[in-house]
Protein backbone atom coordinates (compact mmCIF):
# COMPACT_ATOMS: atom_id res chain seq x y z
CA UNK A 1 0.00 0.00 0.00
CA UNK A 2 1.61 3.54 -1.08
CA UNK A 3 1.57 6.13 2.20
CA UNK A 4 -0.72 8.86 0.89
CA UNK A 5 0.69 12.43 2.66
CA UNK A 6 -1.74 14.90 3.28
CA UNK A 7 -1.09 18.35 4.44
CA UNK A 8 -1.97 17.65 7.84
CA UNK A 9 0.33 14.43 8.44
CA UNK A 10 3.29 16.87 6.30
CA UNK A 11 2.95 19.31 8.94
CA UNK A 12 2.70 16.68 11.55
CA UNK A 13 5.63 15.23 10.21
CA UNK A 14 7.69 18.85 9.86
CA UNK A 15 6.92 19.83 13.51
CA UNK A 16 8.24 16.30 14.41
CA UNK A 17 11.85 17.04 12.61
CA UNK A 18 11.74 20.42 13.99
CA UNK A 19 11.52 19.27 17.39
CA UNK A 20 13.91 16.69 17.05
CA UNK A 21 17.03 19.42 15.67
CA UNK A 22 16.10 21.83 18.60
CA UNK A 23 16.43 18.71 20.80
CA UNK A 24 19.83 18.11 19.35
CA UNK A 25 20.81 21.52 18.86
CA UNK A 26 20.58 21.62 22.81
CA UNK A 27 23.40 19.66 23.42
CA UNK A 28 25.91 21.81 21.67
CA UNK A 29 28.67 23.77 23.32
CA UNK A 30 27.98 27.39 24.96
CA UNK A 31 29.56 28.77 21.25
CA UNK A 32 25.93 30.01 20.91
CA UNK A 33 26.60 32.94 23.56
CA UNK A 34 28.62 34.38 20.46
CA UNK A 35 27.20 37.83 18.94
CA UNK A 36 25.61 36.73 15.54
CA UNK A 37 28.20 39.21 13.73
CA UNK A 38 30.23 37.40 14.18
CA UNK A 39 31.81 35.18 10.59
CA UNK A 40 32.20 31.67 11.18
CA UNK A 41 35.58 30.44 9.40
CA UNK A 42 36.29 27.02 8.87
CA UNK A 43 38.94 24.38 10.01
CA UNK A 44 39.31 20.54 9.36
CA UNK A 45 38.06 18.48 11.92
CA UNK A 46 41.39 16.91 12.36
CA UNK A 47 44.53 18.78 12.89
CA UNK A 48 47.88 18.58 10.67
CA UNK A 49 50.47 18.51 12.67
CA UNK A 50 53.57 19.25 10.93
CA UNK A 51 57.41 19.62 11.78
CA UNK A 52 58.01 22.66 12.49
CA UNK A 53 60.61 24.35 9.75
CA UNK A 54 63.88 25.58 10.55
CA UNK A 55 62.88 29.37 11.57
CA UNK A 56 64.29 32.33 13.40
CA UNK A 57 63.53 31.99 16.94
CA UNK A 58 59.74 33.52 16.94
CA UNK A 59 58.82 36.95 18.10
CA UNK A 60 55.91 38.11 19.59
CA UNK A 61 55.26 41.29 21.26
CA UNK A 62 53.30 43.51 22.42
CA UNK A 63 50.12 44.55 25.30
CA UNK A 64 48.17 41.81 26.95
CA UNK A 65 44.60 42.11 27.30
CA UNK A 66 45.41 43.40 30.54
CA UNK A 67 47.29 46.07 28.93
CA UNK A 68 51.05 44.92 30.24
CA UNK A 69 53.79 45.06 28.14
CA UNK A 70 54.53 41.18 26.57
CA UNK A 71 57.94 39.53 24.94
CA UNK A 72 57.56 36.05 23.99
CA UNK A 73 61.53 35.74 25.02
CA UNK A 74 60.88 36.74 28.32
CA UNK A 75 59.33 32.87 28.45
CA UNK A 76 63.02 31.53 27.94
CA UNK A 77 62.90 28.19 29.96
CA UNK A 78 59.47 27.57 29.70
CA UNK A 79 57.52 25.32 27.41
CA UNK A 80 55.27 27.95 25.61
CA UNK A 81 52.09 27.27 23.09
CA UNK A 82 50.89 29.65 21.13
CA UNK A 83 47.95 29.76 18.82
CA UNK A 84 46.71 31.96 16.47
CA UNK A 85 43.18 32.16 16.64
CA UNK A 86 39.62 34.19 16.16
CA UNK A 87 36.40 34.67 17.82
CA UNK A 88 34.92 34.13 14.22
CA UNK A 89 36.59 30.46 13.99
CA UNK A 90 33.79 27.78 15.70
CA UNK A 91 36.80 25.64 15.68
CA UNK A 92 38.89 28.16 17.72
CA UNK A 93 36.11 28.61 20.01
CA UNK A 94 35.70 25.20 20.31
CA UNK A 95 38.87 24.38 21.78
CA UNK A 96 39.43 27.05 23.98
CA UNK A 97 37.68 25.25 27.08
CA UNK A 98 40.47 22.50 26.92
CA UNK A 99 43.11 24.55 26.17
CA UNK A 100 42.04 26.33 29.84
CA UNK A 101 41.76 22.87 31.33
CA UNK A 102 45.19 22.20 30.27
CA UNK A 103 46.46 25.17 31.23
CA UNK A 104 45.12 25.08 35.03
CA UNK A 105 46.22 21.40 35.28
CA UNK A 106 49.99 22.16 34.68
CA UNK A 107 50.23 25.23 36.93
CA UNK A 108 53.55 25.53 38.80
CA UNK A 109 55.20 23.72 35.74
CA UNK A 110 57.51 25.60 33.49
CA UNK A 111 54.76 25.98 30.90
CA UNK A 112 52.92 28.80 29.43
CA UNK A 113 49.72 29.32 27.08
CA UNK A 114 49.70 32.38 25.14
CA UNK A 115 46.55 32.84 22.54
CA UNK A 116 46.82 35.58 19.45
CA UNK A 117 43.92 36.73 18.32
CA UNK A 118 43.71 37.87 14.98
CA UNK A 119 39.99 39.94 14.81
CA UNK A 120 40.03 42.35 12.46
CA UNK A 121 37.86 44.48 14.94
CA UNK A 122 38.98 44.88 18.72
CA UNK A 123 35.53 45.08 20.02
CA UNK A 124 34.96 41.60 18.36
CA UNK A 125 38.11 40.32 20.59
CA UNK A 126 36.56 42.40 23.72
CA UNK A 127 32.93 40.95 23.93
CA UNK A 128 34.07 37.77 23.64
CA UNK A 129 36.45 38.16 26.34
CA UNK A 130 33.66 39.86 28.31
CA UNK A 131 31.62 36.83 28.55
CA UNK A 132 35.03 34.81 29.31
CA UNK A 133 35.55 37.06 32.12
CA UNK A 134 32.12 36.12 33.55
CA UNK A 135 32.62 32.58 33.41
CA UNK A 136 35.99 31.22 33.42
CA UNK A 137 37.92 31.11 36.63
CA UNK A 138 41.23 33.47 36.98
CA UNK A 139 43.21 30.17 37.27
CA UNK A 140 41.81 29.25 33.87
CA UNK A 141 43.54 32.63 31.84
CA UNK A 142 46.38 32.59 30.12
CA UNK A 143 48.00 35.09 28.07
CA UNK A 144 46.12 37.20 25.47
CA UNK A 145 47.05 39.41 22.68
CA UNK A 146 45.46 40.97 19.52
CA UNK A 147 47.35 41.46 16.33
CA UNK A 148 45.52 44.79 15.84
CA UNK A 149 46.99 46.21 18.82
CA UNK A 150 49.13 49.44 17.82
CA UNK A 151 52.29 47.66 19.49
CA UNK A 152 51.92 44.13 18.63
CA UNK A 153 54.74 42.73 15.99
CA UNK A 154 55.82 39.14 15.07
CA UNK A 155 58.11 37.41 12.46
CA UNK A 156 55.29 34.76 12.15
CA UNK A 157 52.92 36.58 10.10
CA UNK A 158 48.89 35.93 10.41
CA UNK A 159 48.61 32.15 9.72
CA UNK A 160 46.67 31.19 6.33
CA UNK A 161 44.20 28.91 8.47
CA UNK A 162 42.82 28.85 12.35
CA UNK A 163 43.52 27.67 14.70
CA UNK A 164 47.52 27.65 14.00
CA UNK A 165 49.43 26.57 16.76
CA UNK A 166 53.19 26.73 17.31
CA UNK A 167 54.99 24.71 20.14
CA UNK A 168 57.53 26.38 21.59
CA UNK A 169 60.45 24.48 23.63
CA UNK A 170 62.31 25.67 26.73
CA UNK A 171 65.08 27.33 24.68
CA UNK A 172 62.87 29.38 22.20
CA UNK A 173 62.68 26.92 19.54
CA UNK A 174 59.74 26.14 17.19
CA UNK A 175 59.77 22.09 17.35
CA UNK A 176 56.37 21.50 16.48
CA UNK A 177 53.04 23.39 14.47
CA UNK A 178 50.12 22.85 14.16
CA UNK A 179 47.07 23.53 11.90
CA UNK A 180 43.18 23.19 12.74
CA UNK A 181 42.74 21.18 15.91
CA UNK A 182 45.19 20.73 18.57
CA UNK A 183 45.44 17.38 18.18
CA UNK A 184 45.83 14.83 21.71
CA UNK A 185 49.01 13.95 21.10
CA UNK A 186 50.42 17.36 21.00
CA UNK A 187 49.81 17.23 24.94
CA UNK A 188 51.85 14.35 25.44
CA UNK A 189 54.49 16.45 23.54
CA UNK A 190 54.14 19.25 25.57
CA UNK A 191 54.61 16.76 29.01
CA UNK A 192 57.88 15.33 27.38
CA UNK A 193 59.26 18.73 27.10
CA UNK A 194 58.63 19.97 30.43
Amino acid sequence: MNHVSTPRHAARHSKARVTRLLAALAWLPVVALVPSGWAQTTAPATATSVAAKPMATPVIEGKTLDGSAFKLSSLKGKVVLVMFWSTGCAVCRDKMPELRTNYEGWSGKPFELVAVNTDTRAQDFLDYERIISRTVPVKQRFVQLWTGESGYQDNIGKPAQLPAAFLIDKTGKVVERYVGRIPPEAWDRIADLL
